[in-house]
């Protein structure tokens, strides 16, 4: 709640053209009471309030001035977020209140435990952080009550780790992180901070992991946006994110060994060529399914799923690459061409599959 009685007192007063004497008269007060009344040095008690609202014809409410806060539940969610987003640190005490008031609330303890983490984290301050660290803990017994699908046991114990690290408890963090690891989520992390920690040969299979998430996760990002750049016709943004891809995805294949990421450029490098046909781009095109045969005949030539072929991935333990983009890769490439379904693309294509190699 905040109240602007000062600054209403004094508003009122020049309205009616009054000194502080003046008023102090009318009230029975000294002009040095006005004086700290407008100043914020000191409130006038209640029955005093009572004649200044009548005085000056307005109700008790509009003299103080108070705007009552939306306190409801979900009011309250936004407001924290708000706090956090805009790094505003009355957001603490405001925390706090909230959740005196709504105890058991999910979303309340989640967001507390958000804000003490960002100004915990900023300020390296350990106190804050500890209480992230319990708000968090209590978020898992409130968890059944979470709606929000982003968030997990996995995510909360994520977040706990991190504040473990940060304060500077490695294998509290590290050990909280490997035993909630679904899915290889955390692995990046892990590694890094076993690799900063100096322990590098427990470092490796978990950076392996974690480049080999990443490597699934690009080719599937890379192929949602070229449906979505061809569906806009936007050729440009198609052309533009495939070269990402593929500089990438052969930047892991290790000179001399033919890799699953050599077959999966097959079926990137037809669309790129696409996309360059599209923009005007004839000898691009042609470059881009010279380079697609040329990998293809590579690869068909010593096919290898193995992930340990890839760079800078280790053997992982019962792991294996499988797709459905078919069974080899020039297959691969005629399949991409045909999904396609453009005229010049194709003719295109025909002239580079009959020259000789």
């Amino acid at each position: 709640m905040e109240m602007r009685l000062a600054e209403n007192i004094r508003a009122f007063r020049k309205e009616r053209a009054l000194t502080q004497e003046q008023l102090a008269e009318v009230l029975s007060v000294t002009a040095g009471a006005v004086y700290k009344w407008e100043a914020g040095l000191s409130v006038p008690d209640i029955v005093l309030i009572v004649q200044l609202a009548d005085f000056f014809d307005t109700s008790v409410d509009a003299l103080l001035g108070y705007e009552l806060k939306d306190n409801r539940h979900g009011a309250t969610v936004k407001r924290l977020r708000e706090y956090r987003r805009l790094k505003d640190r009355a957001g603490l005490a405001e925390s706090e209140k909230a959740l005196k008031k709504y105890p058991h609330s999910f979303q309340i303890a989640y967001e507390s435990a958000a804000m003490y983490g960002v100004f915990g984290f900023e300020a390296e301050d350990k106190k804050l952080l500890r209480r992230s660290l319990e708000l968090l803990e209590n978020c898992l017994l409130l968890l059944p009550e979470n709606t929000d699908p982003e968030i997990s046991e996995q995510t909360i114990f994520g977040r706990m780790a991190l504040v473990y690290l940060r304060l500077d408890e490695l294998d509290k963090g590290i050990d909280l992180m490997k035993k909630h690891n679904a899915s290889g989520m955390f692995s990046h992390k892990i590694g890094q901070i076993l690799a900063y920690d100096k322990r590098i040969d427990e470092a490796i299979p978990f950076l392996s992991e974690a480049m080999s998430k990443v490597i699934e996760d690009l080719a599937a990002v890379v192929l949602g946006y070229i449906n979505v750049f061809t569906a806009r016709r936007d050729h440009a943004s198609s052309q533009a994110i495939l070269e990402l891809g593929i500089g990438f995805f052969s930047g892991l294949s290790q000179e001399g060994r033919p890799c699953f990421l050599d077959k999966l450029n097959c079926i990137l490098l037809p669309a790129l060529a696409f996309s360059q046909l599209s923009l005007g781009q004839t000898d691009a095109a042609r470059g881009s399914l010279v380079r697609a045969k040329a990998l293809a005949k590579a690869f068909d030539k010593a096919p290898s799923y193995d992930e340990s072929d890839i760079r800078f991935i280790t053997r992982i333990e019962g792991a294996s690459v499988y797709d459905d983009i078919g069974a080899t890769a020039s297959d691969a490439i005629e399949k991409a061409i045909k999904d396609i379904d453009d005229d010049g693309l194709t003719a295109l294509w025909k002239s580079v599959s009959e020259q000789e190699a």
